[in-house]
């Protein structure tokens, strides 16, 4: 017999499958199930019961985690509609925004020459997190057209947001190492 095929992570919460999530529902949702079957609940259940808690909220945890994050519940999303993505195969040609990347990057790795080292930052930091705002919608609108196409792009998005999402860790590792030499 074979076992009951897991539930999708959108099942799990009781939401519908859609990369514009109500992150409060979410929240809410993930705080209930987290009461409900967290294992310390089951300390004095049998081995039984205690090992499917621990699992339970592995999967609830896990669940949680892909779906706040805008990157990983698009990738989740291609995933579930039998869309292969593949971090070695895809990347990118779009010329225009691997110049934008690189001036990003040479931005960056001047700011401890400017006087105004943080408000440098800053405006780069906003930059990264508009462009990381476009991104998101333009994915949420790729993925709602569903088709073939549709799922191309939106790996392609994907791939996009990555490289920002990498920047923004550079930036807030950059603005940790000034705030640091301040001190």
């Amino acid at each position: 017999m074979a076992a009951d095929p897991l539930p999708s992570h959108f099942e799990l919460f009781d939401l519908p499958p859609s990369f514009r999530v109500d992150t409060g529902l979410l929240e809410l949702r993930y705080r209930e199930l987290q009461r409900k079957l967290h294992p310390d609940r089951f300390v004095n259940a049998g081995d039984r019961e205690r090992l499917l808690s621990v699992h339970q909220a592995a999967q609830i945890n896990e669940a949680y985690r892909t779906l706040k994050d805008p990157l990983l519940r698009g990738r989740y999303l291609l995933e579930l509609a039998g869309y292969a993505f593949d971090d070695e195969h895809h990347t990118t040609r779009d010329a225009a925004f691997l110049m934008e990347q690189m001036e990003l990057r040479e931005a960056l790795s001047g700011v401890r020459g400017e006087d105004d080292a943080f408000g440098v930052l800053g405006g780069i930091m906003d930059r990264i997190r508009a462009d990381l705002s476009a991104l998101e919608s333009q994915l949420g609108d790729q993925l709602a057209a569903g088709d073939s196409d549709a799922h191309a792009a939106a790996a392609d998005t994907l791939v996009k947001m990555q490289f920002f999402r990498k920047l923004q860790d550079e930036a807030v590792e950059l603005e940790v190492s000034l705030e640091d030499e301040m001190a």
